[in-house]
């Protein structure tokens, strides 16, 4: 029973690097496309990013409430992330030409997966079963979606015009955010007992609801309000806490080990 307990989560972890894979693929001949057949592709490349991190959701959720949490299942969790939200990412970046600067945009494709792949490999360090607390650094799957949620958002809003400037800053601010020491929320624990856990409940079907509605609309600025708290948090934090805070974020509920569920 033990067995098949580990083989629910691991399920959705392989779901998250399929839709990886995907976007590799998908994005493999994207320079051959233009007008409407590239816009579906881009759109489809897009979405199985996003896909894949509801995937990373529910493996956590799963490994959870099944009790099925183990290191096996941080490391494979880990290598998949870095596919989906590490490499599918870059690649989207350079082959639909979303930073058409040569050799530049290679750079800066490289240094997001750099950035991915530190903080994946310092929560791998740190990863074990003890109480959650918040992100260490933003995690990858929000830098990812953070990075294809504005594609929705600007052939929402901005009727397909390709802020590339606008790409470039998203792509450095997402790689800076992932390896910093700043605290980024978790998921709710269902604990109702808790006022935060209730509001981060409420927030989500908040959120559930929006995207139901329109969801390339909704996504981007959900995304940016979720990164822009953290970050205020973190300034209020400093000016009023100077001093107590070190190397990594060695200060009171910062920079503790994280659950399995918690995945990155």
């Amino acid at each position: 029973m033990k067995n098949i307990k580990g083989i629910l989560p691991g399920i959705f972890t392989m779901g998250n690097l399929a839709c990886g894979f995907g976007v590799i693929i998908i994005s493999g001949g994207a320079k051959y496309l233009s007008g409407i057949e590239r816009t579906l592709r881009i759109n489809e490349a897009v979405w199985l990013i996003i896909l894949a991190a509801f995937f990373d959701i529910l493996d956590g959720l799963v490994a959870r409430f099944s009790k099925a949490s183990s290191r096996f299942g941080v490391e494979i969790d880990s290598l998949a992330d870095v596919i989906s939200f590490g490499v599918a990412p870059a690649v989207l970046i350079i082959n639909f030409s979303l930073i058409s600067k040569g050799n530049w945009a290679w750079i800066l494709a490289f240094v997001y997966l750099m950035a991915a792949s530190f903080r994946l490999a310092r929560y791998n360090m740190t990863a074990s079963f003890e109480e959650k607390t918040n992100f260490l650094g933003m995690p990858v799957p929000v830098a990812a979606v953070t990075i294809v949620s504005f594609i929705l958002f600007e052939k929402e809003v901005l009727g397909g015009i390709n802020p590339e400037k606008f790409y470039i800053i998203l792509v450095l601010v997402t790689s800076a955010l992932m390896v910093s020491v700043i605290e980024f929320e978790t998921m709710p624990n269902f604990d109702f007992s808790k006022r935060i856990n209730r509001l981060k409940v409420l927030f989500l079907f908040l959120v559930a609801v929006g995207m139901m509605i329109n969801s390339s609309l909704i996504l981007f600025p959900v995304v940016a309000i979720y990164i822009a708290y953290a970050i205020l948090r973190f300034v209020i934090f400093m000016f009023y806490n100077v001093g107590k805070s070190g190397f990594y974020g060695k200060r009171i509920g910062l920079g503790r080990k994280k659950d399995r569920e918690e995945t990155e």
